[in-house]
């Protein structure tokens, strides 16, 4: 039996982030991209999940096909990523991201999550596994659902 088609798509990519070496700056410049892709997905209903580890980003997007190769494309022509490359495209039944746009990165309360995958020396052989990358998402997501505390809502 064939399984139903559906245009709701995961699209997972990597690319090497050309922001600045000085900590205000970059953070200046992450918050501009967080304001505009919040904005562009929400007119766009995609959902996001954006993690920054180091000189890298990796981000999982979902939503429409269309509307998520739209994104994509948007996102491999900004100056502020180079090496863009997607790791996962494939079709899903259902989101599992909550909002048009998160991003985390590495602190001392998200450093466990971090370890687990192991995320880095993949980036920096250019080989990451989507795997990894959906797991990470998925735990620093749970965590900040659950410190926020409505966890119970998406039980």
């Amino acid at each position: 039996m064939r399984t139903k088609r559906t245009s709701l798509v995961h699209l997972l990519y990597f690319s090497r982030l050309n922001l600045a070496a000085d900590a205000p700056t970059r953070a200046r410049q992450i918050g501009d991209i967080t304001r505009q892709a919040q904005k562009k997905n929400e007119f766009a209903v995609i959902t996001s999940f954006l993690i920054i580890e180091g000189n890298f980003a990796v981000q999982v997007l979902e939503g429409e096909r269309q509307s998520v190769h739209e994104a994509f494309q948007r996102i491999a022509g900004d100056q502020r990523h180079r090496d863009v490359q997607i790791v996962e495209w494939r079709e899903i039944a259902k989101r599992e991201f909550f909002t048009s746009f998160t991003t985390a990165s590495r602190t001392p309360a998200t450093e466990a999550h971090f370890n687990k995958a192991a995320l880095l020396p993949m980036l920096q052989r250019g080989t990451p596994k989507g795997s990894s990358i959906h797991a990470l998402a998925m735990a620093l997501q749970a965590e900040s659902v659950s410190k926020q505390g409505i966890d119970h809502l998406f039980v």
